[in-house]
C-alpha cells in the first residue's frame, strides 16, 4: 500500500449549458504511486513535477 502525502483537495465548480442549466462536477487529482528508496508513495502530478525540479 503507497503512502498518502498530499492534502490537496478536488476542485468543485458548475457545468453550465447555453440554456444555463447548471451541474456540479468535481476535478479529481491527477495522483501517481511511485517508489521513492524502495518505498510506494502516491503523489499528485504537479508534486512529482516540483519534486524533480527542485532536485
Amino acid at each position: 500500500m503507497a503512502k498518502l502525502l498530499t492534502d490537496r483537495k478536488p476542485l468543485f465548480g458548475n457545468s453550465r449549458s447555453h440554456a444555463e442549466n447548471k451541474t456540479r462536477i468535481k476535478q479529481k487529482l491527477n495522483k501517481q504511486t511511485k517508489k521513492i528508496n524502495g518505498v510506494k508513495v502516491t503523489l499528485t502530478n504537479r508534486e512529482w513535477k516540483t519534486l524533480n525540479k527542485a532536485s
